[in-house]
């Protein structure tokens, strides 16, 4: 009998946990109208529909439903008994997922210390975006952006989220910003999945929020953060994680305050793998270096 593809099977479980096309493409790292298609092709060969698709959202079908719980159990069990098969016969490996500003601002700069206490492990670290803040059976440990608990997770707090608002030295020096009201009628940065982040910053601060002459709009922090030291706008930025990029003086801080988002970075990783030595090692590394880090 002819098996379907191993890529849609996967593509589908992944759509599945997150009932969302846009959701999973972000995490596979391929376009939502492929993640479409691959399902798409998996319904044709099998001849059965996985998902309703409504306007705004998935629903499984019956058989849907079925088929994910079998694969969700099989991608986990194959996982399992790979890292089992690597623990065993060849190098020990870690993987670690990661929202991509942390990896570029706190953990690759810091890596290599990691790699000269554990050289007999090696590290495969992903990105994931901070907006998808569950622990991924593709990883061993992860690093989420939320507020705990996380069920079937041991998590660790790392350090809050706040917020500063900031641009380029050159545009502050023309715009001459000395109040909060000072923001209306500019360029402001908006990241694609926290549209309300300037109505929170406002809020948080019980003030009006600003009225922006126009919007930039980008997909990732890191992005944001060069999108304001070229002088594009005003945006906010993740802090304390984001404190390297001020460091030229490039990038200024415009008011003083950090707001606070009310979310923190944790650690996380099953609690199954709690003792597993490799994971012991990674946990501690990260606990030494990130840990209530301001």
């Amino acid at each position: 009998m002819r098996l379907p593809s191993l890529r849609y099977l996967r593509t589908f479980q992944v759509a599945g946990k997150h009932l969302s096309f846009k959701d999973a493409a972000d995490e596979l790292a391929i376009s939502a109208s492929a993640v479409s298609h691959q399902v798409r092709n998996l319904e044709t060969f099998l001849g059965v529909p996985l998902f309703l698709r409504l306007t705004r959202a998935l629903e499984f079908t019956d058989a849907g439903r079925k088929y994910f719980d079998f694969l969700d159990s099989m991608f986990f069990r194959l996982e399992s008994e790979t890292q089992q098969l690597w623990s065993q016969f060849g190098r020990n490996i870690v993987r670690l997922g990661v929202p991509p500003f942390f990896a570029s601002q706190l953990l690759l700069p810091r890596l290599h210390s990691y790699q000269s206490d554990a050289a007999d492990t090696d590290i495969r670290v992903t990105t994931r975006p901070s907006a998808i803040n569950n622990h991924p059976p593709e990883t061993d440990v992860s690093i989420l952006l939320g507020n705990a608990p996380w069920p079937d997770c041991t998590a660790h707090r790392l350090f809050g989220r706040r917020m500063v608002v900031a641009c380029s030295q050159s545009l502050l020096a023309r715009e001459k910003i000395g109040s909060y009201g000072d923001l209306d009628g500019k360029t402001l940065i908006v990241h694609d999945s926290r549209p309300d982040a300037w109505k929170d910053w406002a809020s948080t601060l019980g003030i009006r929020p600003p009225a922006p002459g126009r919007l930039l709009r980008s997909d990732s922090m890191s992005a944001i953060a060069s999108a304001a030291k070229q002088g594009l706008g005003f945006a906010l930025i993740s802090w304390p994680l984001g404190r390297a990029c001020f460091g030229n003086g490039r990038l200024v801080r415009v008011f003083d305050e950090e707001v606070e988002t009310g979310e923190a970075f944790h650690l996380a990783y099953r609690k199954e793998d709690a003792e597993r030595p490799d994971i012991v090692r990674l946990r501690s590394w990260v606990l030494e270096h990130f840990q209530n880090y301001a």
